[in-house]
């Protein structure tokens, strides 16, 4: 991994100064999307026991087929 970051560095000292701004607009946006992600799923984790309680019932086993 080192490897490819020297090499990433590289290139990123290559680019014009406008560039190297896109870049690091980039790096912010894969950024936040990470951290979106990672907090929906926590939600996700933190909600499903109280809609296991709705869920799962026997009124509702055709659908868990689906």
């Amino acid at each position: 991994m080192l490897a490819n970051t020297k090499i990433l560095i590289e290139k990123i000292q290559s680019l014009s100064p406008e560039k190297v701004a896109e870049v690091a607009d980039f790096v912010d946006f894969l950024r936040l999307k990470e951290q979106e992600q990672t907090l929906t799923n926590m939600a996700a984790r933190a909600s499903a026991p109280a809609f296991a309680a709705v869920w799962d019932n026997p009124d509702d086993e055709a659908y868990d087929a689906l």
